[in-house]
């Protein structure tokens, strides 16, 4: 009988936590400084996060493609880095899934083309028109689409928005419908539409 009770509380030691117990929560990472480990995520931190209170307020997302080939999101995100109000974005996304955070969160890159598009094809543009532009939206850029620009993102890529954009939503409480792909807000390339498939999953997987 005592042999059985010690089984039994041996079986008991070694039976795992809950997958629940052991990982972070990404709401309380999101709000951190640093360079945190984001579960799920591969980061390079060139410009680590500071304190978000001092943040600029950021109040929708934008997601991009870079029309450049698979490799491309770290040279991007390096030169961004050293001129980080230039034509580009904050966040970097490679076709390997790595993402690179390029932008101080209080510095604002110089991205879409004003939020001009106003003919409501993919959604309603009297939320968006000349309101969800580079001043009130954190920009992130997908490569990997050349030399086809129709080719769609990795599974890898996808993978790593899945959390990053719950990320991006955390830190700065932007609602899940302010994710914009770019081709809903600008006119953009005719032969695709730029950052639609990518957007729409973010809103369909909800929160």
């Amino acid at each position: 009988m005592i042999f059985r009770l010690l089984a039994i509380a041996l079986c008991a030691v070694a039976l795992p936590f809950p997958t629940s117990a052991q990982t972070p929560d990404i709401a309380a990472i999101a709000k951190s400084s640093g360079t945190p480990d984001i579960p799920g995520l591969k980061v390079v931190w060139l410009a680590p996060w500071g304190d978000v209170a001092k943040a600029h307020p950021w109040r929708n997302i934008i997601v991009h493609q870079t029309e450049g080939p698979a490799g491309s999101a770290r040279g991007g995100a390096a030169e961004q880095f050293k001129n980080p109000t230039r034509r580009g974005v904050m966040v970097w996304v490679e076709t390997d899934g790595t993402v690179y955070w390029a932008v101080a969160e209080n510095l604002v890159p110089t991205h879409t083309d004003g939020a001009d598009r106003n003919d409501n094809k993919y959604i309603d543009n009297s939320k968006t028109y000349h309101q969800v532009n580079k001043d009130t939206s954190v920009g992130v850029e997908f490569a990997g689409n050349y030399p086809d620009v129709t080719r769609g993102p990795t599974e890898a890529q996808i993978q790593a928005w899945r959390i990053l954009v719950k990320v991006l939503r955390a830190r700065y409480g932007i609602p899940l419908d302010r994710v914009y792909a770019h081709n809903w807000i600008d006119f953009k390339d005719a032969r695709y539409c730029e950052g639609c498939a990518l957007a729409t999953m973010a809103r369909q997987w909800g929160e």
